[in-house]
């Protein structure tokens, strides 16, 4: 390829916005010669490659936005720690034919099982299948709602909650609620209900959220749109914290 034929190219990938292509023009070029490719296997090779750049990017980019706590995935996770735990429930769930039915998941069971680890996987297979995700723990969305609704620019505000395509809720039933503050959340699940997914982890069973809401028929009507469309996955098994705590205690002891 001489060096104005080159020099164009990347001129109009540039363009274009192509910037990969104008980088790794070379690159390719030595490839297709080393391959002997035809003209459309060339031209294969270089939309092939520069789509998969724009879809890491994405996934990037979706990921910084996500306020995920971490980056976490399913190999990361232990299933032979919590044998009551099917795997397979939880790798159904990762297939996100859920996501696409804009349904839901909800991950129960006590403080340290994993269910924020199994969640946030979750979201990341969803954002690299290129759906928008966000992440908040239930307090935080409570309170952002809060303040804005007090500023004057709840409407706004619903807006981060309502526009990705997956949300997840974390840690619901940690503290206890006001009846205004359920009623926030209330508006959340009910303007999401059948048009985008949630994903909530809770350390209560849903025969305790009236407690957790402060009122047994709002619960019920949070409840009722959450759970029409919902894989519920319950995981009653030992802390991973509470593991990894107490062998670091028994190390401490046999050092001492």
């Amino acid at each position: 390829m001489s060096e104005l034929v080159s020099t164009r190219i990347r001129t109009t990938a540039g363009k274009l916005g192509l910037p990969h292509l104008a980088e790794a023009l070379n690159q390719y070029a030595q490839r297709a010669d080393e391959a002997k490719m035809g003209y459309l296997d060339f031209l294969d090779l270089v939309l092939s490659e520069e789509l998969a750049v724009r879809d890491d990017r994405r996934f990037r980019q979706g990921l910084r936005l996500s306020k995920l706590p971490h980056h976490k995935t399913l190999e990361n996770y232990d299933f032979s720690f919590q044998p009551d735990l099917d795997p397979r429930k939880v790798k159904d769930l990762a297939t996100l034919s859920f996501v696409e039915a804009k349904a839901n998941a909800a991950l129960l069971g006590p403080p340290g099982v994993g269910k924020t680890h199994i969640a946030v996987a979750l979201a990341v297979a969803a954002c690299r299948a290129s759906y928008s995700i966000y992440f908040t723990s239930l307090d935080d969305m409570v309170r952002n709602l809060t303040a804005a609704e007090a500023a004057g620019r709840l409407t706004s505000k619903l807006g981060t909650y309502l526009r990705p395509s997956v949300l997840v809720v974390d840690e619901v039933g940690y503290q206890p609620l006001e009846r205004t503050e359920a009623n926030l959340v209330f508006q959340v699940i009910s303007k999401r209900y059948e048009k985008g997914s949630i994903i909530l982890t809770s350390n209560k069973t849903f025969s305790e959220w009236g407690q957790v809401f402060g009122d047994e028929v709002l619960a019920t009507a949070i409840l009722d749109r959450l759970l029409h469309h919902c894989d519920v996955i319950s995981i009653n098994g030992p802390s991973y914290r509470l593991k990894n705590r107490l062998a670091a205690i028994e190390r401490d002891t046999q050092v001492a």
